[in-house]
């Protein structure tokens, strides 16, 4: 998720290939509600087996769509982070309205079936967080303090808490992880920003992981104890010659029972059409070394050459970008079900272009069909 002014980071020409027309037009709404009620499942994390080199994808269609309202013209939903809780599906996620402004809304539904009607609700309505600029959200519960976090961008890197993620209303106001922003990031950014931040923890360690738009991944840390102040130790853990190779939107999950760690990171195919995929990584731990694991546009982890769309559904989006996991729990650990891969995205039509603020984008979910567990 671009921080306001970087709008204009992209040149008009790439901006042109990035995304080419004017609003989504999401195909029949039970296609997509039969595509994604099948994955409506309990998840198995104990199943150690680690992700196989290559994927394929099955895409429901869009799921989420704007609903905007007199005081909220809302144009696109954009960069969800999604948690099973009290049995039912919630989602936080990033929206854009037609004069550019970014800010955040929640949704919640009991079935993927009932997540087009779900009603939203707009978190500058929430005191705390008001009419400013937010973006790109992460919720998890950080079970140490027993209180739930989102990080999420105000440009530098800020978080909220609350008891109860299912009232918006009860977020803080968003305080800073840094004083400044670290040496390493204003030596290697260029022309980009530090964004998209992500936390993950293991029994001792938090991490927060991030991008800046400019062929560079970053990790920062700190101690549970600690957490969330006393984040150190910011260095690159990833690095490309194309600044668009590694672009943004990363998240990092634990990999069930494996002892392994999956890093995705979202690219620019440069080398053929300009559409946004994911590249994968994995790491014995979040403090490693990460290996690749299908970081190609031959062999990506998630790119419209690997991805299907169900029972006569139809390619409404080209594009697979900003996302997360299906996580098999709530908590910092951040643990998936290497068996059962779930990917909630943000996608658009392909025949969409303009202004990046603009650009329709609307949230399908993704499940993995060549699973080897």
């Amino acid at each position: 998720m671009r921080i306001p002014h970087l709008r204009t980071f992209v040149s008009g020409v790439v901006l042109g290939l990035l995304a080419i027309g004017a609003a989504a037009v999401p195909p029949g709404r039970a296609t997509a509600v039969r595509a994604a009620a099948a994955t409506d499942t309990t998840a198995h994390p104990d199943r150690a087996a680690p992700p196989a080199g290559s994927f394929t994808w099955s895409s429901s269609g869009p799921l989420i769509a704007p609903k905007p309202d007199s005081a909220h013209p809302v144009v696109s939903v954009k960069d969800p982070t999604v948690f099973r809780y009290k049995n039912r599906w919630h989602v936080y996620m990033t929206t854009a309205d037609s004069a550019g402004r970014w800010s955040l809304a929640y949704t919640s539904f009991a079935t993927w079936s009932d997540a087009p009607t779900a009603p939203q609700t707009f978190l500058d309505t929430n005191p705390d967080i008001g009419n400013r600029y937010a973006a790109a959200p992460q919720v998890f519960y950080f079970a140490p303090q027993r209180k739930w976090y989102m990080v999420y961008q105000t440009g530098p890197p800020s978080y909220s808490t609350t008891d109860d993620p299912t009232r918006p209303d009860t977020w803080s106001a968003p305080r800073n992880f840094f004083d400044a922003e670290p040496p390493v990031v204003t030596q290697n950014k260029g022309n980009g920003f530090w964004l998209d931040f992500w936390t993950i923890c293991d029994t001792t360690d938090c991490y927060l992981f991030f991008s800046d738009d400019n062929g560079h991944q970053y990790r920062a840390r700190t101690t549970v104890a600690e957490f969330p102040n006393g984040f150190r130790d910011t260095t690159v853990v990833l690095a490309a010659p194309n600044r668009f190779d590694l672009f943004e939107a990363s998240n990092v999950y634990r990999l069930g029972t494996s002892g392994k760690y999956l890093m995705l990171v979202e690219a620019l195919a440069t080398g053929s059409d300009w559409r946004r995929y994911f590249r994968a990584w994995t790491a014995d731990s979040l403090g490693g070394t990460w290996t690749p694991l299908a970081d190609t546009e031959a062999n990506p982890f998630i790119r419209s050459g690997n991805v299907t769309f169900g029972a006569g559904g139809s390619a409404w989006t080209k594009d697979f970008s900003h996302g997360e996991m299906l996580r098999a729990g709530i908590d910092q650990s951040l643990t998936i079900d290497p068996c059962r891969l779930r990917f909630l995205y943000q996608g658009m039509d392909p025949a969409a272009s303009g202004d990046y603020s603009q650009l329709p984008w609307r949230l399908g979910l993704l499940t993995q069909t060549d699973s080897t567990c």
